[in-house]
């Protein structure tokens, strides 16, 4: 069963760069999409999603802002949107959404990204903490969990090309990086590199900025992290990266598990 997580920068100007051969390309049971940017009512009118896929589009209250999607190749069920807790407990910046489909759960989320800004830095880190709290319990799930998406955190140095100039950067903070580990230590497999290993730097985000995608200078944050279950059907990881060069500044991640 194959599982596609991707940060398409805008589903509309996804559209308009191509995105519709991916869905055929990367041959995906489960496409879960982030920072899609739309309303349903807002895409083209000229444009459909593929045939035969059944789509639950999660949008921010805020027009042109955030929103996540999942889409499935059989017919899935929603068992919630939003992480509930005390931030943003209806979701109106449409963060997360969590589906079952085929007996395994899919949770699709974009993290909200920091910046230099306190007020926005202390945003994310409350809402990353809350997260963890509200995924915590799918660990003991006896069903395949399959927790995707822009999480906005570099883990490593194996995840950055430029550790040193980035340590004060939001997204490779210390106390993020830290906070990721201990993500990791409640139980979750990052299944990308539990397939590559230490030290090889792959990526899949690039800034638009100094030729970063041309010098492979990215970061990779988008991510597949498993429960036991899934850990266990465990194929392979990849990023494709060409998909972050046609389509998004993201590239898709590509998640096979033996199920």
């Amino acid at each position: 069963m194959r599982f596609v997580s991707w940060n398409v920068n805008g589903l509309r100007a996804a559209i308009r760069k191509g995105i519709d051969a991916y869905f055929d390309e990367l041959e995906a049971d489960v496409m879960m999409l982030q920072e899609t940017r739309t309303l349903e009512d807002q895409l083209p009118k000229d444009w459909s999603w593929p045939e035969g896929w059944h789509i639950t589009l999660h949008p921010a209250e805020k027009k042109g802002y955030s929103g996540v999607a999942t889409g499935t190749t059989e017919p899935h069920t929603v068992i919630q949107t939003g992480k509930g807790g005390a931030l943003d407990p209806n979701d109106l910046e449409g963060r997360v959404l969590v589906t079952e489909v085929g007996g395994v759960v899919c949770i699709n989320t974009y993290l909200p990204s920091g910046s230099n800004k306190d007020e926005r830095q202390h945003f994310k880190e409350a809402w990353m903490e809350e997260w963890r709290t509200f995924i915590r319990p799918y660990l003991e799930d006896d069903r395949p969990v399959v927790v995707c998406g822009d999480l906005n955190i570099a883990h490593t140095e194996d995840d950055i090309w430029n550790p040193k100039g980035n340590a004060k950067n939001s997204g490779f903070l210390p106390h993020e990086r830290a906070w990721f580990t201990d993500l990791l230590e409640d139980g979750w497999m990052d299944a990308f590199r539990a397939t590559v290993g230490p030290g090889e730097k792959v990526y899949s985000w690039w800034s638009n900025r100094g030729q970063a995608r041309a010098k492979d200078r990215g970061w990779r944050i988008d991510y597949f992290l498993l429960n036991s279950v899934a850990a266990k059907a465990l194929v392979d990881c990849t990023i494709v990266r060409q998909g972050g060069i046609d389509v998004s500044d993201h590239a898709p991640v590509v998640l096979d598990l033996n199920l």
